[in-house]
């Protein structure tokens, strides 16, 4: 793909709307207005002007915006039309700008230019995307400190720890005869576990970000009438599933988003587990086991007051490591005060779906499963691959402590460390992670 030609896209949200905005970046934008507008835009200044067709009709009339290159969101020329938000005048608009010879933006590509222009690093075009995503005001927060750049100067300040080190190594193989004194040893393995420290932090600020990036799913599961979708319904604060004293009314998953704190929890309601000859139920049962395999944390519910033989034989069968905690759904009907109880090496929640009581345990004891741990104005948003990256980062350091007795491998590991660390900001990064994460955009940014 060509990244030197002119793009245009509409910036605003699909529908109808007091103003839509389309988008145009490129080389030679002053041109390109003249020819639509019949005039040349002052940089920076709001213009006033009617937009105009092949023929010399206005096609609506409106504000233009330009930014010259390279002080501009992409780095190159922007030129931004501000007009009325009709989905029929933006396309008018839209087909007019591929008419003076610019092609239709690809999904992210505008942010895309940002990043191979030098005007933002990956993880900060992450950001963007993470902004525009944010499900609740703690992660629209936490997406703009990204964006300004926050998280990428932890990475920035690994990476200087790292170049330090090994500068003192690969010095020290400049003069292969000499080998590596003793006070020099010990200010390697100084460093070295200072690094290892810095980097635990990281991670675990990482994935702060990442839970309130993604969250977690959680699946309910556990044998019919057991109280799966009463629940849900509490948890969710609504009635969004189907409650009846009928064994199987819940056929298929029913997934409701629900925020906890800070972290977003994606609760799965599923067919109950049981023996049946109804292919209907069996379908939802099967997609349960499938569900299973794929959540963060079970919640296997139970009927307090019933027999726990259908449980254990579903707990036996859930996969070793999930995590899981028993619900003991129904404790009013025995008179049992809610409680949180650990043993066997499970956790158990006494509560009520009915009554709600006992649901801030629960609720606490999910968010602990988690590891969630708002870290209030200091959090940032982040995302899978950037955990791992620092993982991988981690495990080089560790076989660098191992090999500090032999230099030339010391630093090879710290080198492949760096690598790691450079995934993240796009320092090292392959076109095909670039197209999969800018994919993800909407058009228009």
């Amino acid at each position: 793909m060509n990244h030197r030609d002119t793009i245009a896209a509409i910036a605003t949200a699909p529908g109808r709307g007091g103003i839509g905005i389309i988008r145009i970046s490129g080389s030679g934008l002053a041109r390109f207005a003249l020819a639509l507008m019949q005039c040349e835009p002052e940089a920076r200044r709001a213009r006033l002007t009617p937009f105009l067709d092949a023929a010399g009709l206005p096609i609506d009339e409106g504000l233009a915006l330009f930014f010259p290159q390279p002080h501009s969101y992409t780095g190159e020329d922007v030129l931004e039309l501000h007009g009325h938000g009709g989905p029929v005048v933006l396309q008018q608009l839209l087909r007019r700008c591929v008419e003076l010879g610019a092609r239709h933006a690809r999904p992210g590509e505008f942010t895309e230019r940002a990043y191979l222009n030098g005007r933002m690093d990956l993880a900060q075009a992450e950001g963007v995307a993470d902004l525009i995503e944010a499900s609740n005001a703690m992660a629209a927060r936490a997406a703009l400190r990204s964006l300004q750049g926050e998280f990428s100067l932890l990475i920035q300040i690994l990476n200087n720890s790292l170049v330090a080190l090994r500068t003192l190594l690969e010095a020290t193989l400049d003069f292969p005869e000499e080998e590596i004194d003793a006070p020099t040893q010990a200010r390697v393995a100084r460093q070295l576990s200072d690094l290892q420290q810095q980097v635990r932090q990281v991670i675990a600020a990482t994935r702060q970000g990442h839970l309130l990036r993604d969250g977690i799913q959680v699946v309910l599961i556990g044998a019919p009438n057991v109280g799966k979708s009463s629940l849900l319904n509490r948890l969710a604060g609504d009635d969004i599933a189907i409650v009846t004293d009928v064994p199987g009314t819940t056929r298929d998953a029913l997934r409701e988003q629900v925020d906890l704190d800070g972290l977003i929890v994606h609760f799965i309601d599923t067919a109950g587990l049981r023996e049946t000859e109804d292919t209907v139920e069996r379908i939802g049962i099967r997609r349960t086991w499938e569900m299973i395999e794929k959540a963060d944390l079970a919640l296997a519910i139970q009927d307090a007051s019933g027999s726990i033989s259908d449980q254990n034989s579903i707990l036996d069968r859930l996969p070793a490591t999930l995590l899981r905690i028993q619900v003991m759904n129904k404790s009013d009907l025995i008179a049992r005060e809610p409680a949180r109880e650990t043993g066997d090496g499970d956790e158990r929640i006494w509560l009520s779906a009915k009554t709600g009581a006992g649901l801030d345990l629960l609720k606490q004891a999910i968010r602990d499963h988690a590891g969630w741990q708002p870290a209030g104005e200091g959090l940032f948003t982040a995302r899978a691959r950037h955990v791992e990256a620092l993982q991988v980062a981690q495990g080089h350091i560790t076989s660098a402590t191992a090999e500090m007795a032999r230099t030339e491998l010391c630093a090879e590991e710290l080198r492949l460390a760096q690598e790691a660390l450079g995934r993240i900001t796009g320092e090292f990064t392959a076109d095909d992670l670039l197209g999969e994460i800018f994919s993800t955009f909407c058009i228009g940014k």
